[in-house]
């Protein structure tokens, strides 16, 4: 969801201004006086989409379940990337994208609603939670509430100061964190006093257990974020049963086959009816890699769905203008190189009789660590990592998006994101947990 706003942000400013903007550039339009976005649709829009990227990246309500969730790995790498780097980025976008919201007084106050309200809720839940990794995830997440409203009141200086004090402090306490689950947990059988009063019979005993309640739930934000945003794209992706690896051989291919005769014979075509087709061939899309992201059966069958819905991806801006098509080309290059080596991966595996089905995780790594290698590479071509062809592609596709299609940017954006989902699940399902054969070593959950 950040990644999605993110390019929707880089979208919508690059459109507003004419030009790839930096932020030395805003800095210095915030310092010469003048208002930097004077459409008042703009000057709470961009500043808006920004923000929800800064909210889902700081793990802020209500996407705070997200990191006591990611801390639950090893304790070093939950330490360094988690608890001191990527929980803060948020913060660190907000200051850079100061100058767009410096005199937005309803901005700010909205940024301090939900930094105030974060620290509220997480610091309860912080205090009855039985993990000490998650007590450290949630506080770091109450402090970075606060980090929100010092950047909105324009104490930057001091949002620094405690961005930079607990990233140090996180990062000690989730190194730590075992020996001191262990002394505690000492003392604790040693030392226990049971509470001596009743609350429970009083309004306010009352109210408080129902907090203390909520909080053990963590207030249901997983619940709440399953039935918002990812039930109903796997709910999507499940419904069109008629969409299956035949299906897209037998009717997509040939209609994507169509269209791309239809973009080299542009005349053959009303220009009416052109200027109608990129959002439905991105929805198409769209929909393919839903699909994939469902498919239980095969993995060349998701495989093939992925690469077919990157084909209508290009196909839809390849109709939204008039361009060169070497940029298409660009794309799609690496689009079939990757495509190629995964299913060249794939035959591999079925050739030596290895199950394929995607319903459990296969551990193939462990018997193919070569062929392990080469797949991820291909994974990471088809998911546009920087310096292949996809990467340099997908930047180039969005460029030629025009300022008025925002449908059509959140479409593209979201199959983009999603592909790469899709892809890495395939990766994962096949080569990653534990071997059917019992003499390969394995990691066992610590008692």
């Amino acid at each position: 969801m950040a990644d999605v706003f993110l390019l929707l942000g880089i979208w919508v400013c690059h459109h507003y201004f004419g030009r790839s903007i930096t932020f030395a550039e805003l800095q210095d339009m915030l310092a010469s006086g003048r208002p930097i976005i004077e459409n008042p649709v703009y000057q709470m829009g961009i500043p808006l989409i920004f923000l929800v990227v800064a909210l889902v990246k700081s793990a802020q309500l209500p996407f705070s379940s997200w990191l006591p969730r990611a801390v639950e790995g090893p304790t070093t790498s939950s330490a360094i990337f988690y608890g001191s780097l990527s929980v803060h980025i948020g913060v660190f976008l907000l200051l850079r994208t100061w100058p767009l919201w410096a005199d937005n007084t309803a901005f700010k106050i909205i940024v301090i609603g939900f930094g105030v309200s974060t620290s509220i809720v997480t610091t309860m839940i912080a205090r009855v939670q039985s993990s000490v990794k998650t007590q450290i995830a949630y506080s770091s997440i109450a402090q970075i509430g606060l980090m929100f409203v010092e950047v909105a009141l324009g104490w930057h200086g001091l949002a620094l100061f405690h961005f930079a004090s607990n990233a140090f402090l996180r990062t000690y306490q989730l190194l730590v964190s075992p020996s001191m689950l262990s002394y505690l947990i000492h003392d604790q059988f040693f030392n226990f006093i049971p509470p001596q009063h009743n609350f429970k019979s009083t309004f306010w005993g009352k109210l408080r257990m129902s907090a203390y309640i909520l909080s053990i739930k963590e207030w249901n934000l997983d619940t709440l974020q399953y039935r918002l945003l990812w039930s109903p794209m796997k709910k999507i992706g499940r419904n069109p049963g008629f969409i299956t690896a035949k299906t897209a051989l037998v009717i997509f291919l040939p209609l994507y086959v169509l269209g791309l005769y239809f973009v080299y014979h542009r005349d053959t075509v009303p220009g009416y009816i052109l200027a109608y087709l990129p959002l439905p061939l991105a929805f198409v899309g769209l929909l393919l890699i839903l699909k994939a992201l469902v498919k239980r059966n095969a993995a060349r069958n998701s495989w093939m769905l992925i690469l077919i819905s990157q084909l209508f991806v290009a196909l839809a801006i390849a109709f939204n203008e008039q361009f060169d098509f070497g940029q298409i080309h660009l794309y799609l290059s690496g689009i079939f190189v990757s495509g190629g080596l995964g299913f060249y991966g794939l035959y591999v595996l079925k050739k030596d009789g290895e199950n394929t089905d995607l319903d459990c995780f296969h551990g193939h790594s462990y018997e193919h660590p070569r062929l392990s290698n080469l797949f991820l590479v291909a994974c990471l071509g088809l998911t546009g990592f920087p310096v292949t062809p996809t990467f340099i592609g997908e930047d180039v596709l969005l460029g030629h998006v025009h300022e008025n299609q925002y449908l059509l940017t959140f479409l593209l954006a979201l199959t983009l994101i999603l592909d790469g989902l899709a892809v890495f699940r395939v990766y994962c399902r096949l080569f990653l947990g534990p071997h059917s054969k019992p003499y390969h070593e394995t990691a066992y959950r610590s008692s």
